[in-house]
């Protein structure tokens, strides 16, 4: 695989995490360096700029980018993909809609192009694009590895399974991936997702009898942060567990 190097790096660090599922590991690295080059130098950076006004950011990734605090940063990358919004409304509100013309039936309007642009809009973000095109990369780095690398292979069986989104695309990938080594990964990946489900719903049932009078003076053991790891396991988001 080429550049396996470059991609095995941050691949193997986020496998030695103990986490839920070192994937989210992987994915949450790359969308944290994505926001901070968001609002680092790169937005005074004409060709930066021209994709973020094209683009802009998803609900989740521009309450991220706020969050970073660079008041100068954000005003200016905001004002100018208003800008562009509102040139390319402008323009789509003046074209309006042409009808169609067909030989077998009286003619119909075609698609209001205003919501059909904004649509696109709303399903594109600069934070999500660039953390894909890298995190795909991943991805493939780690069949590689497991394929290639027996450390890795002995790392991967020792992790604490992965949550459901990221063990199916695991699934799905390892056919076309591995080849005839599929069905191996396939049975050790199942193994660890399914041990790791019963762990972590197991916490969560001795979570619900701490509030038992009963269990009162039991030790809570792992039941403390169960709720914010199984929130990982399901849902692939990390929460604050300050007021759980």
């Amino acid at each position: 695989m080429k550049d396996e190097k470059i991609y095995s790096i941050p691949v193997t660090e986020a496998f030695e995490k103990d986490c839920e599922c070192p994937v989210c590991a992987m994915y949450n690295r790359l969308e944290q360096d994505a926001v901070d080059y968001a609002m680092g130098p790169s937005y005074m950076e004409a060709d930066i700029r021209e994709v973020t006004d094209r683009t802009g950011f998803c609900r989740k990734h521009i309450r991220m980018v706020a969050a970073k605090g660079n008041t100068l940063g954000m005003a200016l990358v905001l004002k100018t993909h208003f800008d562009k919004v509102i040139d390319d409304v402008s323009r789509l509100q003046s074209e309006g809609t042409t009808p169609k013309k067909s030989l077998f039936r009286k003619a119909d309007t075609d698609k209001d192009a205003v919501p059909e642009y904004i649509e696109t809009l709303e399903n594109s973000c600069f934070v999500c694009d660039r953390v894909d095109k890298t995190f795909a990369r991943y991805i493939d780095t780690i069949f590689y590895l497991w394929k290639n690398n027996s450390e890795f292979r002995d790392m991967f069986g020792n992790t604490k399974g992965f949550c459901t989104s990221h063990y199916a695309e695991l699934r799905k990938m390892a056919p076309q991936s591995l080849g005839k080594e599929a069905p191996e990964f396939i049975k050790e990946l199942d193994r660890l997702y399914m041990d790791n489900m019963k762990r972590v719903r197991d916490d969560l049932e001795w979570l619900i009898k701490k509030f038992d009078y009963r269990y009162a003076n039991e030790p809570a053991g792992n039941s403390k942060d169960a709720i914010p790891r199984a929130i990982v396991k399901i849902n692939s988001t990390d929460i604050d567990n300050q007021n759980l």
